[in-house]
């Protein structure tokens, strides 16, 4: 679509897109791993650990987020299910928040 971007970044939370001119952040977040409302499930066994863990997660996530805004960052988080269901309806949305930029 036109942005340069880089997959491998070293910034906080290290994002799985990263658009530099723009200086926007994109995570790709798994539903099973950072609870997505729709998909994910509460495993039965060693739940304790689990909700340990996923809560975790969810902190970090959070934790990331203000970092990068504090950074000068935008943050784009989106699901898993949703860039395997229309991976290019993701990328225009991204494309929308960076050429948003370029008007205002």
């Amino acid at each position: 679509m036109g942005l340069r971007y880089r997959v491998r970044s070293t910034i906080t939370g290290r994002p799985d897109i990263l658009l530099p001119r723009w200086r926007v952040a994109v995570f790709v977040d798994g539903c099973q791993w950072h609870c997505c409302p729709f998909h994910w499930v509460r495993p039965k066994s060693n739940s304790e650990f689990w909700d340990r863990k996923f809560e975790k997660n969810r902190r970090r996530d959070k934790l990331v987020n203000r970092l990068l805004k504090r950074e000068g960052w935008r943050v784009f988080r989106v699901w898993e299910h949703e860039v395997e269901r229309d991976v290019a309806a993701v990328a225009s949305r991204i494309v929308k928040t960076c050429v948003t930029d370029l008007d205002g």
